[in-house]
Order: structure tokens, then sequence, then C-alpha cells
């Protein structure tokens, strides 16, 4: 088998433990997601997480804006434990951050990790004592934090200091060039505080969020470079469908491939009543494809053409695809290895029966004008041929026989 390997090297960080997770210090690179609910509404938000965390969410980030939101987190907290969901629950703070969570320390409590973004934590006089506070809370708990810099709230203090003192340099920078520079300086200036207030340095995440793909990857390579604390990625405002995925997917497949970025999120913005899951998957996806980690076996698939007028293998490599994933739980509990699985769909004898011999199984179904039979080839070698109105069922039970054949239990 042609089994697909990550060259990358990992830049080297501190490792962050947020609870049972570990981000940084060479462990994998981690999947997190955000819930879109109300956390007051306690049975909304406790389906949303369940729903994260099942779909493979390792990390779920919830809004904690008021104070019916920070009441609500211990709640939530419990209920996700009676569920079995272990996700570590990261609280997300803008503007209020310390008052929420000294006035409510079984919220403080509750939550494993807390963002909090520089640019949103006070103005003037107010800012150092009101990041002091939620440091110390922080330490208090034992709790890592992410100092999460978004340019859409930039510290607009920091940035006038540094554009007055950029036009006044005898070699100025452009208005871009500033504003990442001000990102960093954010970021590892508020790091460097939260360490002199006492939060140790093994307790810090850094990101600096960008819309824009190329701003995106210039500002992360100067992060890296300037500093040594985990990094978690993600493009910000990303946007909807194709565009998300393929935004997000150019800017962090760079970083990626530099060993930048310890944890990722994939910022899509759903269609109307979509599922929110579709974060995660992408980020699976893109961490699978690029060799980094495997999270559940690859379908792979022809695009068609004119010899495949036909739509059978299309229909089959959907519902392969989605019967793999319905079965991913329940084979990851059972079987060792299962997620490094490749299974080919292929739409005709151009490629397809090479393409099913590098698959662990793979299918060449019948072009237009073939022999309408479909050869079925398990780690290279042909199998069985079938043929008939029940391709799709038989395939489908001989992937489910390969996998009982070919992965070992779990004790």
């Amino acid at each position: 088998m042609i089994q697909q390997t990550a060259s990358v090297i990992r830049r080297h960080t501190l490792g962050v433990a947020v609870d049972h997770v570990r981000v940084g210090g060479g462990a994998p690179v981690v999947v997190q997601s955000m819930t879109n609910t109300d956390t007051a509404d306690v049975d909304a938000t406790v389906e949303q997480v369940k729903a994260l965390a099942k779909a493979g969410s390792e990390l779920v980030r919830i809004t904690v804006d008021t104070e019916e939101a920070a009441r609500a987190v211990p709640t939530i907290r419990e209920r996700l434990f009676q569920l079995g969901v272990n996700a570590p629950l990261v609280g997300d703070f803008h503007f209020n951050g310390h008052k929420l969570l000294t006035r409510y320390p079984e919220c403080a409590e509750a939550l494993s990790k807390y963002r909090i973004n520089p640019g949103n934590v006070g103005r003037g006089s107010k800012r150092d004592p009101q990041f002091a506070a939620m440091i110390e809370v922080a330490c208090r708990y034992d709790r890592p934090v992410r100092i999460g810099v978004n340019w859409g709230s930039l510290d607009q203090e920091l940035l006038t200091r540094l554009m007055d003192e950029n036009s006044a340099s005898s070699e100025p920078l452009d208005a871009d060039q500033v504003v990442h520079k001000a990102m960093i300086a954010s970021a590892v200036g508020s790091a460097r505080r939260a360490e002199q207030i006492g939060l140790a340095a093994d307790r810090i995440i850094l990101s600096c969020k960008m819309s824009g793909v190329q701003d995106l990857i210039a500002v992360y390579r100067a992060l890296a470079d300037a500093s040594d604390y985990p990094l978690h990625l993600g493009l910000t405002e990303a946007g909807m469908g194709s565009k998300g995925i393929v935004a997000s997917t150019a800017a962090l497949a760079v970083l990626l491939q530099e060993g930048i970025g310890d944890t990722i999120r994939i910022s899509l913005t759903p269609e109307p009543g979509g599922d929110r899951t579709r974060e995660v998957i992408v980020a699976q996806e893109i961490l699978q494809t690029m060799g980094l980690r495997s999270f559940t076996p690859m379908v792979i698939a022809c695009p068609g053409c004119g010899r495949t007028t036909s739509t059978v293998f299309q229909v089959l490599a959907r519902d392969i695809q989605a019967h793999i994933r319905q079965r991913m739980p329940e084979w990851r509990k059972q079987f060792q290895g299962v997620e490094d699985m490749t299974v080919a769909v292929m739409g005709c004898v151009v490629n397809g029966p090479g393409e099913s011999k590098h698959a662990n199984i793979g299918i060449s179904l019948p072009g237009t004008g073939e022999t309408p039979v479909a050869p079925v080839y398990e780690d290279g070698k042909k199998t069985v041929t079938l043929k008939g109105d029940a391709i799709a069922a038989d395939f489908q039970n001989l992937v489910e026989a390969y996998v009982s054949r070919h992965y070992p239990p779990r004790a």
C-alpha cells in the first residue's frame, strides 16, 4: 500500500495541557471548534457541544458574554459529563471577562481554558488592571489562557502609537506591515505581562487572526519567530461554503507545512440552518490530506468525465463516505488503526483498477460502454467481481468485512 506520510518538522514550542488534551510541545495538531448557540440556553449549548465533540472537536469554545451565560457554564459542564462528553470547554471573553470571571467562580472553575482578546479587555487606565484580573483568575484555578489577537479588534492605542513611530521613521513600512507588527506586539506583549502577573509560560497559547490569506501567513511566520508559545491557527471570518474552505485551506496548509501551528479552527459561516460540525470535518480533512493526522478512512473518488455518464459511482462514493463517518465512532472503539484505511470508488477502467490497487480496498465501476461488472481489490489484489443491482450494498458489506479482518481489536 502507498501510505501518505508527512515530512513536516514541527517547530519547537512549549507544551500546554488543557485537561487531557496537549497543545504544542510536539503533540499532534489539535482540532477545535466553537458553538454559535446562546450559552445561557443550556439545552441548545449542550446539544451543540455534544455534536461538535462527536464529530471530532477536541476543544470546544463557548461564548461567555453575560451573567446568564456565566451562570449556565457549570450546568453545561455537568450535563456534558453525564452524557460522557469530556471535550474541554473554552470560555470566550470580551469586554466584561474580568467581571464575569471574578463574580462567578463556579464558571471560572468549570471552564478548562480562557480565551482573552487583548484588544477588548479595556481602554486607557482600565486596560491593565482588567487584564490582570483575568490572568489572576487563571492563576488561581491553574487554567491555560489563549491570548487571541484579531485584526478586527486590534488595540487601537497600540496601533496608533506604532503608526506614529512609523511615520517618523526614515524608512517607513507600509500600513499593512505596521498592522502586522502591531498584532505581534499585542500578542507577545500581553503574554509577557501575563507571565509577570504569575501565569506560567506553559499555560499560554497565542493567536493572531486575520481574514486575508497572505496577511495571516506573514503574521504567523513572524509570530513563530518571535516567541515559543504554542500557536492557534485560524483564518478569521473565512466566509461561507467553498470560499471559506478554500481560503482557510490555502492559509493554514502553508503554515502547517512549515511546522507552524499547534491547534486549528476553521471559522466557516454556516449556511442558514447548516450543520455546525462542518468546520470540524474541514479541519480534520486538512490535517489528514496533508498526512499530519488520521481521523477517519479516506475515500478516494474520481471526478467523472465523458466516460462516466452514469451517476452510479457518484452515488456510491457519497454513500460509502457517509457510511464510514457514521460507523467511525464505533470502529474507533473496536479496532486499532482503522482511521488510516483508504477506500477507492472509481468510475471507469482508465484509472479505476490502478487507484483501487493502491487503496486498502477499492472498487472500479463500469464506465460508459464497459462490461457491466465492478472488480474489487483488497491490498492490491483482485478479490471479487460484483455485478447486478446490489453493487452498492455488496461493496459496503465488503468494507465492513475488511475492517473486521484487517484491524486488530482494541484491548
